[in-house]
């Protein structure tokens, strides 16, 4: 699996956020500024960003995904 492709399905299931991918083919760590962690805890913040790739985390396709999330105020 490639950066680009876990950026791809990121942004895919929260429209707007901004993301960055950085990763060796099975380990990733992503950054993801988006509106929609507004008032969210640490845990449903991760938890969006894991649904969004929860078909390749069970497929083994994505082994790993290291998550840093911010709000746009807090990536300012």
């Amino acid at each position: 699996m490639e950066n680009a492709e876990v950026e791809r399905l990121i942004k895919a299931g929260l429209p707007g956020c901004l993301v960055s991918v950085t990763g060796d083919g099975r380990h990733f760590e992503a950054v993801v500024v988006s509106e929609e962690f507004v008032g969210k805890s640490p845990l449903q913040k991760q938890r969006l960003v894991m649904a969004t790739v929860r078909k390749q985390i069970d497929s083994d396709e994505l082994h790993a995904l290291s998550i840093k999330t911010l709000t746009p105020a807090e990536a300012e």
